[in-house]
């Protein structure tokens, strides 16, 4: 039954990436990584990572993507205009898109060892309470930084929305 759920969630999660790349509308694109976001956080439930699924339906899928609906909005994005594309593009952008990932896969496959067989459900480090001992211990430093980085975004963020108001 996991393999079953696991192909089914592999597969709306792909379907919905190629249709996030390929819509000419935002707002559809912008639903479209919804479905991406929600099939993954079934593929976390699958690891046994139950805060991780909770947390990646709550900040992607919750948060941020009200926040690009807003901005999409406030923008007023229409839907894409056609651009002339060249003919190479047109005719070699495939066959070179396959095989750059045909090479990339090989060498991600030769440079890291044999792996075992994912089993599922059976990490149990997706909790909370280990989410956050990692986070307050190993990882101190980076989250520090990353907060420290998002607070001097902010700030970016009220200074230009001061010069616009001025």
């Amino acid at each position: 039954m996991d393999t079953v759920l696991f192909v089914i969630c592999a597969i709306v999660a792909i379907v919905c990436a190629f249709n996030l790349v390929l819509q000419k509308h935002p707002i559809s694109s912008a639903l479209s990584l919804i479905g991406v976001m929600s099939s993954l956080a079934v593929l976390y439930l699958l690891l046994g990572a139950e805060f991780m699924a909770m947390a990646q339906m709550i900040v992607y899928g919750g948060a941020v993507m009200v926040l690009f609906i807003f901005v999409i909005m406030l923008l007023n994005a229409g839907t894409e205009k056609n651009s002339n594309k060249s003919w190479f593009a047109q005719i070699a952008g495939l066959p070179l898109l396959l095989a750059f990932v045909a090479v990339v896969a090989f060498l991600i496959r030769s440079a890291v060892p044999g792996l075992k067989n994912v089993s599922f459900g059976s990490w149990w480090g997706g909790t909370a309470q280990n989410v956050g001992r990692l986070l307050f211990t190993t990882y101190l430093l980076p989250f520090e930084i990353i907060s420290i980085l998002i607070l001097i975004a902010i700030l970016g963020a009220v200074v230009l929305a001061q010069k616009e108001i001025d």
